[in-house]
């Protein structure tokens, strides 16, 4: 079976002889360390004259024949792109993501503006653009997605080594290296506990988690982003204790990179978890 890949299909800031932009594809397999070997890194070049679904389709094939098998599906972040990645891809019969969980490639994106594009013949320094979608306002979770209780938590980078060995229903991590932690930084997370914890985290895997935040004001809240631009409530933070708590997983958030988690469990005394997401927030563009 193949695994998630993620692709950006998007002007880079190189002008060609004819002084316009140079269009890249670029795929790589997720969930990879960007110097692992045997991970997946496809890119290839194109004019502003190729810039249609089956250019992309042949790209995609190229990438397939250098991996040697096919993803089961396929993230993307621009959403502006969606219709054109979309027909390429229904058309060799992958399922596609809009999402911003692509850790992968905007790592692997933010290498190449620092250190390859600048390099290229034409480049021209640019701003980078945010090309996520507008986020929606917050609403509140499907009943499907309420836990009974939540508590926050915190764990040392270093445990995570072990996580592929951990007994998880619905769940995805990335490697630490990508977020550029030390091992003895402090990752903290929310447990969600539910006496329906396996159809919980079987709901939640269907909604791309992107990452965990939270809102500080007349009404504070802590919110879950997921897809591209969909904000929902996870719970109201009014309580002075719950407010409190709240400030101290984002100043831990804050020094751990934007890296934390969600995890999902029946009860407090569990050693196995329905659902556990590694995740990061993380600006795309």
């Amino acid at each position: 079976m193949g695994r998630v890949w993620e692709l950006d299909f998007y002007s880079r800031p190189i002008l060609d002889d004819n002084q316009k932009k140079r269009w890249e594809v670029l795929v790589c397999n997720g969930a990879q360390s960007v110097t692992d070997d045997s991970s997946l890194r496809y890119s290839k070049f194109l004019s502003n004259k190729q810039i249609n679904s089956i250019e992309l389709k042949q790209a995609l094939e190229e990438a397939m024949e250098q991996a040697g098998e096919s993803p089961t599906r396929i993230r993307f972040f621009r959403y502006q792109m969606q219709n054109m990645i979309k027909r390429a891809c229904d058309e060799l019969g992958i399922a596609t993501r809009l999402s911003r969980r692509a850790l992968t490639l905007q790592s692997w994106l933010d290498d190449r503006r620092e250190n390859f594009y600048p390099q290229q013949p034409g480049y021209q320094e640019r701003k980078v653009a945010s090309t996520i979608q507008p986020v929606e306002a917050a609403r509140p979770l499907p009943d499907a997605l309420v836990g009974d209780k939540w508590t926050m938590v915190s764990l040392p980078a270093k445990d995570f080594t072990d996580m592929p060995d951990w007994d998880i229903g619905f769940g995805e991590a990335f490697p630490l290296e990508l977020a550029g932690i030390g091992p003895d930084t402090m990752v903290p997370g929310i447990l969600i506990f539910s006496e329906r914890a396996l159809p919980l985290a079987g709901w939640m895997s269907g909604l791309e988690l992107a990452y965990l935040d939270v809102q500080v004001g007349r009404l504070s809240q802590l919110l879950l982003e997921t897809g591209t631009n969909d904000t929902w409530i996870m719970g109201s933070l009014n309580r002075p204790a719950l407010k409190k708590a709240a400030e101290q997983f984002m100043t831990a958030k804050e020094k751990a990179n934007q890296v934390h988690f969600v995890a999902v469990q029946d009860n407090p005394d569990s050693e196995s978890f329905a659902g556990f997401w590694l995740m990061q927030k993380r600006t795309f563009g």
